[in-house]
This record gives C-alpha cells, structure tokens and sequence, in this order.
C-alpha cells in the first residue's frame, strides 16, 4: 500500500495555498497525491526492472508543478515530452495507452472489484471512475459521470458521479469505514462542504446508491505499488459495457465529444 506522511504530504502544497484550502481541497488534494505517489512508485520499479534509474524530479520543475493550479488535469502539467498522435477514430482502449496512462489507480480500482465477483457494472464503473482527472480535478465525481454518460449504462454514471461525495461517509453494510488517513492527515474536525453532505444524503436515499458505494469500496484497496495491471484485461468487459461511436470519441456529435478532444488535443490554443 502506498504510505502517506503528513509533513511529507503537506511539503508538497505551498504555505499560502494551505492558508486558504478548505477541508475538501485538502481531501481532493490527498487523493490526488497518493496518485501520483502510486505512479511513480510503479514507474521507479518497471525502470530498475528494465536496469534503467528511476527518475528524479528537479527543485525547478517541483516549482513550477507547484505554480500549476491544483484543479488543473494531469494533461495540462508541464512535460518534456510531446503527446503521441490519437488514431483518426480513437477508442476508449486508445485514450487509455495514449492520454489516461499510466492510469494504475483506476486499473487497480477495476481488478479489485473484479476479484471479488463485483458485476461487470461495477467493473466497469471503478476502470473510468478517475479518469477525469486527466482533464480536471475539481468536482471530478460530476466530470467524470458527464464524460462518459453518452457511452455507459446510467447506472455506471450515475456510480461515478456520486462516488466523491460517498467517500467521506462510513458505511457498515458494505464494509466502507471512513479512511483513518483523513483523520491523520486533516484532524477529527474534519467537516465535508454543504454540497458534499447535500450529495450524500442524496444518494443514500437513492435506489441506486449501491452503485456508488462500491465504487468507493473498491477505491479503497486500489493503493498497492506492487501490482501492475495492464489495459488489455478488461477488453472484453469494456466492449459490453462502452458504446464505442463509429465515428471516434470525440468526433461522434455526443454533448461531451468536446471533453473527449480536449483529452486528445490538450496543446492546441483555441
């Protein structure tokens, strides 16, 4: 699992933007860390696999990551490389290999809940449940049940869009118990946004709230820096449970087909 120190968490986010975060941009901002720590960790252990040193980000580059907005997608970070080219009718299984890599949380998330005899549904919902953060971070629960609504079964939409809220509240039932690394990292005080509580309650009273909920037991266990899992595993699971347009995410007139190029195309001006 991957371990998280408070000091060496809090060092990461500049003292006058700690000053002015509230408690849910600190939980967003936690996540996301773990994230990247997650990646970075597999990246370092393929490199020394392949006999090639890890790399290490310089003081200069941390500055200018740190200057980025914390709501800003992982697309929009400085990188020296360019992107690699999109197919002319890109694919879910594209978009995964070319822009949501190395995406080892989601696929973590996914192989969890496909080990323990979780429907394809609920498959499918962990696999796409964090991809939006390639685009954006902020909210990511409702941008990533818009991003693929069009293309899922609206149950799995549906899963995603409340499983951010969900996360912050216990539940026996299902095994889900409040992550104790909140408590350590934020307090005991710690208080969701009017919002966040307003989502809660309304999912928990919805017929589909198991949707959501399992998505956040999954997620839970999805930390694990010794396991590598690769796309191709859930190719058969994504092609019954993803309308793939003819014409290409992103080119198929869908309300989110912009979403989509703006995943493929994060350089272009306008």
């Amino acid at each position: 699992m991957v371990e998280v120190d408070r000091k060496t968490f809090l060092a990461t986010i500049p003292a006058g933007a700690l000053a002015v975060m509230s408690h849910e941009d600190k939980a967003e901002e936690l996540e996301h860390y773990m994230e990247e720590e997650l990646d970075k960790k597999i990246a370092a252990r393929r490199g020394e696999a392949d006999g090639e040193a890890g790399s290490i980000i310089t003081l200069d580059e941390l500055e200018q990551e740190r200057r980025a907005p914390r709501g800003t997608g992982n697309l929009f970070r400085p990188r020296e490389d360019e992107f690699p080219p999109m197919p002319d009718k890109p694919t879910l299984l594209d978009f995964f290999r070319l822009r949501f890599a190395p995406a080892n949380h989601v696929l973590q998330s996914a192989t969890h809940a496909l080990n323990t005899g979780q429907p394809e549904r609920t498959v499918m919902a962990c696999l796409m449940h964090d991809v939006v953060l390639n685009l954006i971070k902020v909210d990511h629960g409702w941008w990533g049940a818009q991003l693929v609504e069009p293309y899922v079964d609206e149950r799995i939409a549906w899963g995603i869009r409340y499983h951010a809220a969900l996360r912050f509240y216990p539940d026996e039932e299902y095994g889900y118990e409040y992550p104790e690394m909140y408590n350590r990292i934020f307090g005991h005080d710690y208080v969701p946004e009017p919002y966040i509580k307003e989502a809660y309650e309304y999912a928990r009273k919805h017929r589909w709230y198991a949707e959501a909920r399992l998505i956040t037991v999954n997620d839970t266990y999805a930390f694990q820096d010794d396991m590598d899992v690769d796309i191709e595993v859930f190719t058969d699971i994504i092609g019954r449970n993803f309308k793939q347009p003819k014409e290409g995410l992103g080119y198929d007139n869908s309300p989110v087909a912009h979403m989509w190029r703006t995943i493929a195309f994060p350089n272009r001006p306008l």
